[in-house]
């Protein structure tokens, strides 16, 4: 086995402060939705692709690589919009075994109602405290690591009830 590459001092303050950072801004995204619209963030991404696509309809699988969420917490959360009213489900009619994951109007009147609150969120709590050149660089870093992952993809996880070897490290 190689020696692991630690992070130097710098590396680790900034990976560090990236972790906290993204982890209390998914926090306060997803309590200011549940908040004002009663919508969580996960439901906002899901109901955010089928608007995006004209005819508000997607195969499951197609959310799940727009959103890169594992297929049984997909289907978990469909079945909990569609309990919701939020999205409903329709035979595939191109090949009649699939199925297809259909933008509703109570779905549509939700993000409708909740994407300015949203916005204004997202603006004021990022994009009002960073330059317009500290927006191009996070673009062009966040391009760059998703980059990177899509070419050296990921590694499978470590087997259950295996012990980490970073003896603490963060990476």
């Amino acid at each position: 086995m190689s020696t692991p590459r630690w992070l130097d001092e710098d590396e680790q303050r900034a990976w560090r402060a990236y972790m906290r950072m993204q982890g209390r801004l998914t926090a306060h995204l997803n309590r200011r939705l549940q908040a004002d619209s009663g919508l969580s963030l996960a439901d906002y991404e899901v109901l955010v692709l089928l608007t995006d696509v004209p005819d508000g309809r997607l195969r499951p699988f197609e959310i799940q690589r727009g959103l890169d969420w594992e297929q049984s917490r997909l289907s978990h959360h469909l079945s909990r919009m569609q309990r919701r009213g939020l999205i409903a489900r329709e035979e595939c009619a191109e090949d009649g075994r699939g199925a297809l994951v259909v933008l509703t109007d109570e779905g549509r009147r939700a993000i409708g109602a909740a994407a300015p609150g949203h916005v204004e969120t997202v603006r004021r709590v990022v994009f009002d405290g960073l330059s317009e050149e500290e927006v191009t660089a996070l673009e062009r870093l966040s391009s760059r690591v998703l980059d990177r992952i899509e070419t050296t993809g990921t590694p499978d996880p470590p087997a259950a009830g295996r012990e980490s070897r970073d003896h603490g490290r963060d990476g």
